[in-house]
């Protein structure tokens, strides 16, 4: 049975006033549809240039960019703002799996309520792992996916809580230069880069204090390193000075931060800022965004989730059984 006509039917049974919110709920339902209904027809804005075009134009006359109405669903795209909502994603995301992780954790018999300020709802070891948390140690032992996962996943209710501050202060800035696809590609690669260079340190490198590689590490400090570090290439390439000094001094400070407070991967910091500096630089601001780089951010989110899921499946089928 049609859920929303059941509805119709039991409010008009139960008198008038009920009758008036029956098709307050239409009303709703018909506005939701409109909002997300893929547009076949007429014109939209390109969305590189700005410029009016027709809605199956194979390229924009005035910039060149190519399927310019993005196939219908560029306006849905740009209610999702210019960063195509990447940022709520990030932040939900992240708070989303890091409440599932506790959840987990509790489902173990374990405690989250870590030793000190910093470990206040900790999720443990296995439970993270089930989400696909990286390191040396997974990654040795076959789950070279986590690269990908692990940069959704927190270790603590203050790190997340930094991070997804930082989060929402530098993804609007990266998306306004890069565009909402760049920026979701060098996210998503910062954080692959991060994760790759900490567990090859912790893999090869000796325990040294501070700078050491990780076994464990997860968060999304290094992506958001990344995301400052193409932030940094566009500074230079335009020849900001002053966003250059504002940057230089916000990466200076996050690694005074890092070597003063305990249990930092560093690594995983300056592989993220390398990564996102070099992919910064190989996407290039001063270049329109393309349709293939929506193309690659639809790549980047699938795998991202792809590694999530085998990561559960895995650790569920190998490690707790």
């Amino acid at each position: 049975m049609d859920l929303f006509s059941y509805s119709t039917r039991r409010v008009r049974r139960e008198g008038g006033r009920l009758v008036r919110s029956g098709r307050r709920h239409r009303r709703t339902d018909v506005m939701l549809r409109k909002m997300f209904k893929r547009q076949r027809t007429g014109s939209v804005v390109c969305a590189s240039c700005g410029s009016l075009v027709g809605v199956n134009d194979e390229q924009c006359y005035t910039c060149g960019r190519r399927n310019p109405g993005l196939w219908g669903f560029g306006p849905i795209l740009r209610r999702l703002g210019s960063d195509f909502g990447f940022t709520a994603l990030v932040v939900y995301g992240c708070s989303a799996l890091y409440v599932v992780s506790l959840l987990l954790t509790l489902s173990d018999g374990q405690s989250i309520m870590g030793g000190g300020l910093f470990s206040i709802l900790r999720p443990g070891q296995l439970a993270s792992l089930r989400l696909g948390m990286s390191g040396a140690v997974p990654v040795a032992a076959g789950m070279w996916w986590t690269v990908l996962s692990a940069g959704w996943l927190h270790g603590s209710a203050l790190h997340i809580l930094f991070n997804m501050m930082v989060m929402r202060q530098i993804g609007p800035a990266a998306a306004d230069i890069y565009g909402g696809a760049r920026m979701v590609i060098i996210y998503t690669l910062a954080s692959v880069c991060g994760f790759v260079l900490s567990s090859l340190a912790g893999r090869v490198m000796p325990p040294l204090p501070i700078i050491g590689g990780a076994g464990f590490t997860l968060g999304a400090s290094g992506a958001i390193f990344g995301l400052v570090g193409a932030l940094l290439y566009y500074s230079r390439r335009t020849g900001s000075s002053l966003m250059t000094s504002q940057l230089s001094g916000y990466v200076l400070s996050m690694a005074v931060f890092g070597v003063l407070m305990p249990g930092i991967d560093n690594y995983a910091h300056a592989g993220g800022f390398a990564g996102g500096y070099l992919a910064g630089m190989w996407l290039d601001p001063l270049k329109r965004e393309r349709v293939e780089h929506i193309a690659g951010a639809m790549a980047c989110l699938l795998a991202t989730a792809l590694a999530i899921l085998v990561s559960f499946v895995w650790v569920t089928h190998y490690v707790v059984r």
